[in-house]
């Protein structure tokens, strides 16, 4: 069983890794209902007990395929979140497309933005029909870049009343920013959030907004996209590899490659510091490791449990690679 950090404020146990399950609604490619099943089994057997989920992934699939796995073990084993934001509403012209190109489903529903009060209401019992469950843990906030007056108003307040009535038990805000999940921690009444490729090896502005903020109000964070979108998932970054949902630009590539380098001269990997680093820092509950098959989730397991010298830590400081400032892993 994977060690366990319960929230601060609400005391929800949220495993050191967190299934990010953006891959069993088909991102990128499809798969089928029985890989999707397997990589949910795969997690369950390497003691994972934290499962995330959203309506914008694969129009809904992710959701229905996890309640799917999900369903008939014990509910107070594991801690269930979704989010708000993104309403599916059918969508007659979409019939014979893909909702490419990012996930590989049928377009028969489109999303449509709303952070009212009625929108996440409609949303999360939407979503609760989909996983097949009466209740989630966790509702995030997803992405209000543009919304944020709407989501701080509206959405948290009417998440927060959930809370408050014991229909959920915790309420976040879920983004690939820093700036406004800080403003999130200071100016609303939430317990965590999931902040994407903001804290990594590779760079970490959250450590000048969100993190300071979170500790100081007992704000949980989640570590998700650990690994750039892809750059720091290989021992040896390739040429044609992604950040940013985007191909890599040649400096940031070769800042990877210098990472990937050191890391092989301490006699371990790139992926492995990058998924350690994160859990390192006081105010990180858990790092959210997305999957599209039970092979790459065991292999996350490895990497988590994969041996990193302390000297590393030092040594990526040295070259300039790591700021001095970064709370790294000590080995047992």
């Amino acid at each position: 069983m994977l060690s366990r950090r319960p929230l601060p404020r609400t005391g929800v146990p949220f495993t050191e890794l967190v299934l990010g399950t953006s891959g069993i609604g088909n991102l990128y490619r499809a798969s089928t209902d029985a890989q999707a099943r397997a990589t949910v089994d795969a997690a369950w057997d390497a003691g994972i007990r934290t499962f995330d989920t959203a309506p914008h992934y694969g129009l809904g699939l992710s959701e229905r395929r996890l309640g799917e796995a999900l369903a008939g073990r014990p509910r107070e084993e594991y801690v269930l979140s979704t989010k708000v934001g993104r309403l599916l509403v059918p969508d007659p012209e979409g019939a014979g497309r893909r909702d490419l190109p990012v996930f590989d489903v049928p377009a028969d529903h489109r999303r449509v933005w709303d952070f009212s009060r009625d929108g996440v209401l409609r949303s999360l019992e939407e979503s609760l029909r989909r996983l097949g469950t009466d209740s989630v843990d966790v509702v995030y906030v997803h992405d209000p870049d543009e919304h944020w007056e709407q989501a701080a108003t509206e959405a948290v307040p009417a998440l927060v009343e959930l809370r408050e009535q014991g229909v959920v038990r915790a309420v976040g805000a879920g983004m690939n920013q820093s700036a406004m999940l800080t403003r999130f921690v200071r100016e609303t009444d939430v317990d965590l959030v999931m902040c994407a490729g903001r804290y990594t090896l590779l760079e970490q502005p959250a450590l000048d907004d969100l993190l300071p903020a979170a500790l100081e109000a007992g704000v949980a964070v989640v570590a998700a996209a650990v690994f750039n979108s892809g750059l720091l998932a290989r021992d040896e970054p390739a040429a044609d590899a992604t950040y940013g949902y985007a191909s890599a630009p040649l400096a940031v590539l070769e800042r990877a490659r210098r990472l990937a380098r050191v890391c092989r001269e301490h006699g371990t990997t790139l992926p492995a510091a990058a998924l350690q680093l994160p859990l390192a820092h006081p105010g990180v509950v858990g790092v959210a490791v997305g999957v599209s098959s039970a092979e790459e989730l065991r292999a996350d397991v490895d990497l988590h449990a994969a041996p990193v010298p302390d000297e590393l830590w030092d040594d990526l400081r040295a070259q300039g690679l790591l700021r001095a400032d970064v709370p790294t892993p000590v080995s047992s």
